[in-house]
């Protein structure tokens, strides 16, 4: 016979913004009695309001900040594997109707009621982000779930990422299921791409920037093309792919520009593609000074904000960013500029780069405004998980 499941009890008045639809409770919103402290993270409990009201089933950790995590309205949901199965088969189906090909963010953690994991679809290999100790906890039954729906071939646990610290979990990268040989072939938009699971940024890939790199391809036809922080080569070979006249790439990691070449090889563009190992402020200088100009130029940084103390300092390097970005955007060309710092606010992202634009000199429109594909849905209340920023403008 099982044990009854803790309940969880909110203050008086503090379970509004749960019964309203928000899918976390913060420390400050619970009864944090001795029985309280003493669950284990990532404890399954049943959420009650003050006047022991029940209103769903969530993970605790007394731990964090974020110590609730709503996993279903139903104060009595079981969470086991056929639980995690039909939510998986729920992500899965909106997923089929975007995609053809199983190349994909498959979870996206809150937006599919699945708090705190993150799962990208390489084909018939899984990259997995877990990033709540409750989550942690499940892993055996996930990963049974994971067979079910998925029948993948391997499973990789990309569990590396800096939030873990916030939940008292360790950081650690393993295989979980099946075997992998690095690196593996991801297709996209008819392109086919090489990244490793195991070693790679993220989980290997970055499918946010699906929609962006289609735009940006569209754009490009007889076009030079100059893309900084090209990583593993996706705004540059689908460029190159519609027609690019050159595309000069730029990263810092030579292993991400081995996958890269790989890539410009595997799609038959190696003519056209220059992969460059160079830090990207420094060849933006270098490129001003030499008076190279491209009429296509695309920036696509990693997070200049770690955390809010660094919004000040970060928005300084992306208005930098933009200025010398515009100053090698030939006349009548187009500038990408994102953001993945998920600190940095959609309105401070465009001033900023609005800002470095009119520093170089140039006038400019916007005309494009975007954040991530859609198989990065965004919870309705957590408009904060809206992390990706990007604008496109063309420059006088």
């Amino acid at each position: 016979m099982t044990e009854p499941r803790p309940t969880l009890r909110l203050l008086a008045g503090r379970h509004k913004r749960l019964a309203s639809g928000h899918p976390w409770i913060f420390s400050n919103e619970i009864a944090m009695d001795a029985a309280a402290k003493s669950l284990a993270p990532g404890s399954v409990v049943t959420v009650a309001a003050a006047d022991s009201r029940k209103l769903g089933t969530a993970f605790f950790n007394p731990h964090s900040l974020i110590a609730g995590r709503l996993l279903s309205p139903d104060p009595d949901a079981v969470i086991d594997a056929p639980f995690f199965e039909a939510r998986l088969r729920s992500a899965l189906a909106l997923r089929d109707s975007l995609y053809e090909r199983p190349f994909y963010r498959a979870v996206h953690s809150e937006a599919d009621d699945l708090p705190g994991l993150i799962v990208d679809r390489f084909g018939d290999v899984l990259g997995v982000q877990i990033n709540t100790a409750g989550m942690e906890r499940c892993l055996d039954v996930l990963l049974e779930a994971f067979d079910r729906v998925f029948a993948p071939r391997a499973v990789v646990l990309r569990n590396d990422s800096g939030v873990r610290a916030l939940e008292g979990l360790e950081k650690y990268v393993r295989v979980a299921r099946g075997e992998i040989n690095p690196p593996i072939e991801v297709e996209e938009g008819g392109a086919h791409f090489f990244i490793d699971p195991l070693a790679g940024q993220k989980t290997g890939w970055f499918f946010d920037q699906r929609d962006n790199r289609a735009f940006m391809a569209s754009l490009a036809k007889n076009k030079r093309v100059a893309d900084f922080y090209s990583y593993a080569g996706g705004f540059a070979i689908r460029a190159a792919l519609a027609g690019a006249q050159d595309v000069h790439a730029f990263d810092s990691s030579e292993t991400a520009l081995k996958f890269a070449r790989l890539a410009a090889e595997r799609n038959a563009v190696s003519s056209t593609c220059k992969f460059e190992r160079a830090e990207a402020f420094a060849e933006l200088e270098k490129l001003r000074r030499a008076g190279e100009r491209f009429e296509l130029v695309i920036c696509d940084p990693p997070a200049f904000i770690k955390s809010r103390k660094d919004v000040n300092s970060g928005a300084k390097g992306y208005r930098k960013l933009a200025r010398l970005a515009a100053a090698i955007t030939a006349p009548s060309g187009f500038l990408f500029v994102a953001s993945c710092s998920h600190h940095m606010e959609p309105a401070r992202f465009a001033e900023e780069v609005h800002r470095g634009i009119a520093a170089a000199g140039r006038s400019a429109r916007v005309i494009r405004q975007s954040g991530a594909s859609p198989d990065h849905p965004i919870h309705p209340f957590l408009p904060e998980s809206a992390y990706l920023k990007a604008e496109v403008l063309q420059l006088d």
